[in-house]
């Protein structure tokens, strides 16, 4: 699923492909937040760790699971 990462000060926002399930993400976001953790630690579909002080984050979008599409035909 793409997840979308806001952080104050920075021009970009951080997007990354995630294997892990909405409510991973959402908890993860909510206990750093929440003050149970200092960073926001995400991990992608490529098993690279995405870590974000949470005092920086400005927003998070989850968005939907992805489908693999398979072919080179357009719908």
């Amino acid at each position: 699923m793409e997840v979308k990462i806001g952080v104050q000060h920075a021009p970009r926002e951080i997007v990354l492909e995630s294997g892990q399930t909405a409510e991973d993400v959402e908890r993860a976001v909510a206990d750093a937040l929440g003050g149970k953790s200092e960073l926001l630690s995400l991990v992608d579909e490529h098993g690279r760790k995405v870590l974000v002080p949470a005092d920086r984050l400005a927003y998070v979008e989850i968005g939907e699971p992805t489908t693999r599409k398979v072919g080179f035909g357009t719908l």
